[in-house]
């Protein structure tokens, strides 16, 4: 079902996923969210909302969503969005000070002017075509609240690896990938977790393809810090990438980051057609 197809007013917009999910399957995306967004979430004068878009079959992810967004803003509520009704009505036992659930779609259906500061969208837009993913991009950033932002991607079905872009009301930022490094063979091994709008992009000629094979190539010259782990080895392959790469994360807390088997790319050059 194309987003087009339905309206907020007449019923939820979107297509009903497969709703696959698994308990501390968003980690990655929560503990980079809470880091990178926490001072956000902080500065908000009024209780500071994030959305769950499409939590799936089982609500763990919107309940571990809160507990780690309190974290970092103990005033934080989240609220589950599920375009599924039986997956809403499952998930209400599970509400709790703080944490609801509603029925509803990329029209994002909060009460009144609540608009939020964070939309997560994990595992949402793969069943999408790529001509898709700009519309719907532009839908969920128009309902966040000023200074908010928008998390969209793909990870595995544990957790292993994930990459994702974050977009504010502008657009696109930044592309994110991160893995447990143990086990990780190269860092392309990422590129089957690429979000909707970068997998299919990932041919020769295409920046995140080169990307990848950089990063491979300072993987491999990275090797003799192998002796010493694996993060290590991420850690030194990450600084040979930054000569060439605009990576976001190098002259603030990107140690810390790298150490977390992560690494943060400016979405321009990632960007499809931008070389």
């Amino acid at each position: 079902m194309s987003p087009r197809s339905v309206t907020p007013s007449s019923r939820p917009v979107g297509a009903v996923t497969r709703g696959t999910t698994n308990p501390n399957r968003l980690r990655r995306m929560d503990r980079w969210i809470a880091a990178v967004h926490g001072p956000a979430l902080r500065r908000s004068g009024a209780a500071p909302v994030a959305v769950d878009l499409g939590y799936g079959a089982a609500p763990w992810t919107a309940v571990e969503l809160l507990q780690r967004l309190r974290a970092a803003e103990p005033r934080t509520r989240v609220v589950g969005v599920e375009i599924e009704p039986a997956r809403v009505e499952a998930a209400r036992p599970y509400t709790q000070d703080g944490l609801s659930f509603v029925h509803g779609g990329f029209e994002v259906p909060l009460p009144g002017p609540v608009r939020p500061l964070v939309i997560r969208a994990a595992n949402v837009l793969r069943q999408y075509g790529e001509e898709q993913v700009a519309e719907v991009w532009q839908r969920l950033c128009a309902r966040l609240a000023p200074g908010g932002m928008l998390v969209e991607g793909t990870c595995d079905e544990i957790g292993r690896r994930h990459v994702w872009v974050a977009l504010g009301p502008e657009g696109p930022r930044t592309v994110t990938f991160a893995t447990r490094l143990g086990s990780l063979e190269r860092p392309s091994d990422l590129a089957e977790r690429l979000p909707k709008a970068l997998i299919h992009r990932n041919v020769p000629g295409e920046p995140v393809h080169a990307f990848l094979r950089d990063f491979d190539r300072a993987w491999a010259a990275a090797a003799p810090y192998a002796s010493l782990g694996a993060r290590q080895r991420w850690i030194s392959a990450v600084r040979l990438l930054a000569a060439d790469w605009p990576l976001t994360d190098v002259r603030t807390d990107g140690r810390r980051r790298w150490r977390q088997g992560e690494v943060t790319v400016k979405w321009s050059a990632l960007a499809p057609g931008s070389v």
